[in-house]
């Protein structure tokens, strides 16, 4: 299927998905319960339907005739393709739920009958399959039984409710979108922000939560090494940026494991290098290709400080002259930190607790993969409070065959992750719309 077939795609299936009232009495479980039906449709039609990167138009487009048809107020076009719906009622906090939108260009081997055949182009101008290959489907179609829920049950709650659809979570530019596009201006500003990510590491429909850093700062960092090309066979006529590079790459190393408090996790990895065309010649330049990942804006900054001193000090120890010395770029579109607020995150847990069961809640480790939902509490640290936690994916049957090791789990991004759906978007409907609850429960606060 080609991106110009989504919009009739998702237009036909507009109308098969109806979400009836439920009964007042009926308990938040029984009621997602019910809807899983119709929200595993969405997730399915979701699934089959990807958009890249600040591409969203028809899945935003989706998500807000769904949050319209159930009375919320509802913005599109902030931060480009990002959705905004706000539900007022009365005096209390302001909560902001927020599921990103985007799928990755990656070609789907799942098998699923409902496997993308989407293509598309990206901005690079290169032409590939898309596939949620990361869960953003499981995100929304949660998001979207929560936000049902919760308009359903105002009677339960008292203050005023934002529920968000990002763009670009997968290029770290969505949430800067939304920000710089007015989104604490022209919205409430949240006192709450919370979300949930699929985990491809976790037994499906188990909760994951970490208290402080939950994710890192992650940078992208080009270095470029100028030489003195020549012919290999006479070295000394030459300054060769090989070997120049091939001693940053070594001392880089000592980055973490000589200058970082080992109490403070970090990584500096060199995945890419190029240089040279021939084997009998050495080349003008190398360049280098690094993802630098740490925690605490201190450790970033000797981290991307380091990585200049180290270019510049080896260079010259080479004997490079000052007008071909390494230069050091970090791309200015980092993602910071995700930071998870100790005492939101000791609130909830009971409330996960008492929500799914309290084996079904586990503490779990930082990681150093990068979310850009940190913008949301990092744009007013002092007044928005924030949590993102983990919703295992991985199926019973296959954690079985993991533990026994009969087979290596696919990780997220990977062409064969295929989480099981029906647990992650129950299990993330449900956390997302009891804590909602919870800190909006009339005097509570």
């Amino acid at each position: 299927m080609h991106i110009k077939t989504i919009a009739a795609t998702l237009a036909a299936a507009a109308s098969t998905l109806a979400f009836a009232n439920p009964a007042a009495a009926q308990s938040l479980t029984d009621s997602i319960e019910r809807d899983m039906p119709e929200l595993m449709e969405l997730y399915r039609e979701l699934h089959a339907n990807p958009e890249l990167s600040m591409q969203e138009t028809q899945t935003a487009a989706r998500l807000a005739g769904l949050l319209r048809g159930m009375g919320y107020e509802v913005t599109e076009g902030v931060g480009q393709t990002g959705v905004v719906a706000v539900m007022e009622n009365g005096a209390g906090p302001t909560v902001l739920l927020r599921a990103d939108m985007d799928a990755l260009p990656v070609t789907e081997q799942t098998g699923l009958p409902y496997a993308s055949e989407v293509t598309a182009t990206a901005r690079s101008g290169v032409v590939s399959g898309v596939m949620h290959a990361c869960g953003h489907d499981t995100h929304m179609a949660g998001l979207i039984g929560a936000a049902k829920q919760l308009a359903q049950r105002k009677d339960e709650w008292s203050g005023t409710l934002v529920v968000i659809g990002q763009p670009g979570e997968e290029v770290g530019e969505g949430a800067a979108a939304m920000l710089e596009d007015g989104l604490y201006d022209r919205f409430p500003k949240p006192d709450y922000a919370i979300a949930f990510h699929d985990a491809a590491q976790i037994p499906a429909g188990v909760v994951g939560y970490a208290s402080g850093y939950a994710l890192a700062n992650v940078d992208s960092v080009d270095v470029t090494i100028p030489g003195v090309g020549g012919h290999g066979a006479y070295p000394h006529t030459t300054k060769d940026p090989v070997v120049l590079a091939s001693a940053i790459v070594t001392r880089l190393q000592t980055l973490v494991s000589r200058e970082q408090n080992p109490q403070e996790p970090a990584v500096v990895t060199v995945g890419a290098i190029h240089g040279g065309a021939k084997h009998n010649i050495i080349p003008d330049e190398v360049k280098l290709q690094l993802t630098v990942r740490s925690y605490s804006d201190e450790s970033r900054d000797g981290l991307l400080k380091g990585i200049e001193r180290i270019a510049r000090g080896e260079a010259i120890a080479a004997g490079m002259p000052d007008d071909k010395m390494p230069v050091v770029t970090v791309d200015p579109a980092f993602t910071p930190a995700t930071y998870n607020n100790p005492e939101l995150v000791e609130r909830l847990v009971p409330v996960m607790q008492s929500a799914i069961g309290e084996a079904r809640v586990i503490e779990t480790p930082a990681v150093m993969g990068g979310e850009d939902f940190s913008r949301y509490r990092r744009a007013d640290p002092d007044h928005v409070q924030s949590v993102i936690f983990w919703v295992g994916g991985v199926s019973a049957e296959n954690w079985a065959k993991s533990e026994a090791g009969e087979m290596t789990l696919p990780s997220l991004h990977s062409p064969f992750w295929a989480p099981d759906a029906d647990a992650v978007v129950e299990t993330g409907a449900t956390v997302l719309a009891q804590s909602a609850l919870t800190l909006m429960k009339p005097g509570a606060n």
